[in-house]
């Protein structure tokens, strides 16, 4: 019983203390995953992507066929060929595989950074449209709903729609900037 009153107690001090200080008490989550997926600028900046993948995968296909040539001529001939003949094409192979796992782990980690880049270019365009919406809706938290460990959420405080129409619109305002001092008056005028 005791407990129970130290929570009521709790609860109304706690509704006192926000209504002193009109601190907004709803609370939205997004889809940033969405907002990344359906926006304009994430679409353009995942065919980009998708693009230099698939030059990526191009090459490392033709290096593949190369290859499969070599080892393919070598078992064919082996037989005929004499030993130095058989080195250097076993050289060869050795060499155009050592070649074409630089590669691929060159093209991976290039994937890697310009994904990465995309990703905080579009983190900067969202970011701040996110942060008007809160503010123009009124909410102390926004929570990003597959990342933040949130288990449910009711639709009702999904804000992606909003976000993602104003990021594709381009209709985010420029932040306040504070206003520009005077110049101060020259002494003895």
């Amino acid at each position: 019983m005791k407990t129970l009153s130290l929570v009521g107690l709790s609860l109304a001090l706690t509704a006192s203390l926000s209504a002193q200080t009109n601190a907004p008490q709803r609370v939205a989550v997004i889809n940033v995953r969405q907002v990344l997926a359906d926006s304009n600028a994430g679409k353009t900046a995942y065919e980009r992507l998708k693009k230099m993948q698939d030059e990526r995968a191009g090459k490392i296909q033709k290096m593949t066929e190369e290859l499969t040539g070599l080892e393919s001529q070598l078992k064919q001939k082996q037989l005929s060929l004499t030993d130095d003949k058989v080195q250097d094409l076993n050289r060869q192979i050795t060499d155009r595989k050592v070649s074409a796992q630089r590669f691929a782990q060159d093209a991976e980690r290039e994937l890697g950074e310009a994904r990465d880049k995309s990703l905080a270019e579009l983190e900067k365009q969202i970011l701040p449209v996110i942060t008007e919406v809160g503010k123009e809706m009124g909410f102390a938290l926004i929570f990003n709903k597959f990342e933040s460990g949130l288990v449910y959420a009711s639709e009702a405080i999904d804000i992606t729609d909003v976000v993602l129409k104003r990021v594709n619109s381009g209709s985010a305002k420029a932040p306040a900037k504070a206003p520009a001092k005077a110049p101060a008056k020259p002494p003895g005028k």
